[in-house]
């Protein structure tokens, strides 16, 4: 089950449709969905988390812990929408399509998808293309 969790103003306003294309991606990866929850937050928030937990004293887009058990997807997955809309300025994009990118680059880690190396970066780039493509017109 995909729940969507708000520790901000914002909320998303598509949260079947994006639901729907998550379960999706991972079922055209070969895994399973068990819980998996979003945690939509600003940047102070995520920042602690950084911090205490990966000792990472920066500001990122996208923190996610992974409980997944073989095939099985779970885990908790925290976005700064403030870094998506910061992000989303810097790449020339819309807040939208930044924002779904974070959203199913979360999925791709916990199907096994690096992006430390350039190699694995590039091959994450073109995965997270290929899901956005599939993402239903809301």
């Amino acid at each position: 089950m995909i729940s969507f969790n708000y520790e901000t103003d914002f909320t998303l306003d598509n949260e079947k449709a994006i639901s729907s294309w998550i379960s999706k991606t991972i079922s055209a990866e070969g895994f399973k969905e068990d819980d998996i929850n979003y945690v939509f937050c600003d940047d102070a928030y995520l920042h602690k988390l950084n911090v205490e937990f990966l000792n990472h004293d920066t500001l990122t887009d996208i923190i996610s812990f992974d409980y997944t058990v073989g095939k099985i997807i779970q885990g908790d997955i925290f976005i700064s929408v403030e870094r998506v809309a910061d992000n989303a300025k810097d790449f020339n994009t819309s807040f939208e399509e930044e924002l779904h990118r974070v959203i199913i680059h979360g999925i791709l880690h916990y199907c096994g998808y690096k992006d430390k190396t350039n190699e694995d970066a590039r091959l994450m780039r073109e995965k997270e293309n290929h899901y956005l493509t599939r993402l239903e017109p809301i």
